[in-house]
């Protein structure tokens, strides 16, 4: 990767990190969907980044949202989940094409691939997530509803945000 990708790519984390601290905390449809935005920053970076950065970053990304969000370090472990998974999903992606090198994003990709690649990743993020604040079982329910909603949202953004990207 050469260093004006570096920097780039770098931007971009910032970029998601600044919407999500700013804007997205506080955007909640009908107190079930929530919009974690700041994971695209994992989600978007190149396939062949190395698995131990790829931890790194998930972990820096996690641990500031949660210093804003005063979280106790549930969306560091959420993040840190979906950035030692992703590696896997891209594996699994690439033997399925028989493809030797995978473009992350809707214009390399297409949308049914990308969506196929983002969407388990975006569950399992907020599956970790919501489960982990759940204080009891009677909640489930509501929990399984917030889940569902705030991956359709998420993803929703995901999607927007790199329709109009010039990437």
């Amino acid at each position: 990767m050469s260093l004006r990708e570096v920097i780039q790519y770098s931007l971009m984390v910032i970029l998601y990190l600044l919407l999500q601290i700013f804007f997205m905390r506080n955007m909640v449809l009908f107190n079930y969907a929530f919009c974690f935005i700041y994971i695209a920053g994992i989600l978007i970076l190149p396939a062949e980044i190395s698995r131990m950065y790829l931890l790194f970053i998930g972990f820096a990304i996690g641990f500031t949202v949660d210093i804003f969000s005063n979280t106790f370090g549930m969306h560091a472990a959420a993040t840190v989940l979906i950035a030692y998974l992703r590696p896997f999903l891209i594996h699994y992606q690439m033997e399925s094409k028989g493809a030797e090198r995978v473009d992350i994003g809707i214009r390399s990709q297409g949308i049914g691939a990308f969506l196929a690649y983002v969407l388990p990743l975006i569950f399992i993020h907020h599956a970790m997530l919501f489960l982990m604040e759940i204080n009891n079982f009677g909640m489930i329910l509501h929990t399984l509803i917030r889940i569902a909603a705030s991956t359709l949202f998420t993803m929703l953004m995901i999607v927007l945000l790199e329709l109009f990207s010039r990437r």
